[in-house]
């Protein structure tokens, strides 16, 4: 038997069992509103069960005011939502057992070592998982009887996790499951979140780690400013870099007038995250020369020049910044009156 942390030792399957046919979650036209202000504005989405979806965002995009609905904490102003086509709110009594809540900190008595916590949650289960098995698939055996408040970071994230899973859930949330891991646990992290999907759960995660999501989503929903901007596998997001060349200098080149340079007036460029570039023409010869003429011209410097598949982060800067062009676009116009109105 594999005794390292995350292997399944004898705790036996993560996920109680699903039926096909209903996607696990759905997102209808969801709004949420903090007095006038809506965090989530017109999202919709669904997960599947035995799939892995990440849920992509800038603070304060509503990434977490959405699975706070899905988990029954708020009541959406306006759309719906349906966690194993029951209502969070009206049918929290019959779905609670079945869904796994990891919070974005918190939720555990600060006395409370991991295996007092994860027996505690267990006994609200029928069938939970054996907890001495779960506490050393997360690595949590060695401090299972350290109070929450001395344990670190990455070991409050593994408990908080284990509360989560103790029930076998068949729709796990979990919010930034790896904040302040070590690149160890989170390696366990990913392993013991393959294995929910792979029992037949649906894990909703939101994460800011990039490569995360490449890792381990089989679907990556980016939402910017209450709206969704993309849906789509990772591999969709990502495709389509064949004819496009990419280079690093110094932050905020006039890249527009780099790509007419390069490619003409149908050209596109942009700055896909602070200081890396992509300019949308074949990775010639004749355009890196282009490239490097420009920048010369302009006394830039100019880190490297390379044909390559974008990123998932490449993707996410581009859509997030144009978002907030567009929501700038729509934004009214204040237009200053004299020289006093103007430095204000």
């Amino acid at each position: 038997m594999d005794e390292r942390p995350g292997s399944r030792g004898d705790g036996g399957r993560l996920c109680a069992g699903s039926v096909p046919g209903v996607p696990a979650v759905v997102v209808e036209s969801l709004v949420v509103r903090y007095g006038d202000r809506p965090a989530v504005d017109g999202v919709s989405f669904s997960a599947e069960r035995g799939t892995v979806t990440a849920v992509l965002g800038p603070n304060g995009a509503g990434k977490t005011t959405t699975l706070e609905t899905l988990e029954g904490y708020r009541r959406p102003s306006a759309g719906r939502v349906r966690v194993l086509d029951l209502d969070p709110v009206a049918d929290h009594a019959r779905i609670v057992g079945r869904m796994g809540v990891m919070l974005q900190r918190g939720g555990v008595y600060s006395t409370l070592g991991p295996a007092a916590a994860v027996r505690l949650f267990a006994g609200y289960y029928d069938d939970p998982l054996p907890v001495e098995d779960l506490l050393a698939r997360l690595g949590l055996d060695a401090c299972a009887n350290t109070p929450w408040r001395r344990l670190s970071g990455g070991e409050q994230q593994r408990t908080s996790l284990a509360l989560a899973l103790v029930g076998r859930p068949e729709v796990a949330f979990l919010d930034e499951p790896s904040a302040g891991m070590d690149p160890l646990a989170r390696d366990v992290l990913w392993h013991v979140v393959r294995e929910l999907r792979d029992d037949g759960a649906c894990v909703l995660l939101t994460t800011h780690q990039l490569e995360e999501a490449e890792r381990l989503a089989d679907r990556v929903v980016i939402v910017d400013r209450g709206r969704v901007v993309a849906d789509d596998t990772p591999a969709g997001l990502t495709a389509g870099a064949g004819d496009e060349i990419r280079l690093s200098a110094a932050p905020g080149l006039d890249v527009a007038a780099l790509a007419r340079a390069v490619g003409g007036p149908s050209a596109m460029g942009a700055e896909v995250s602070t200081g890396e570039y992509v300019i949308g023409v074949a990775p010639t010869p004749a355009h890196v020369a282009a490239i490097a003429t420009w920048l010369a011209e302009q006394h830039i410097v100019v880190g490297d020049i390379r044909a390559g598949r974008q990123r998932l982060e490449d993707v996410f800067g581009r859509l997030v910044g144009q978002s907030s062009d567009a929501e700038a676009d729509r934004a009214p116009r204040v237009r200053s009156r004299g020289r006093r109105s103007a430095s204000r």
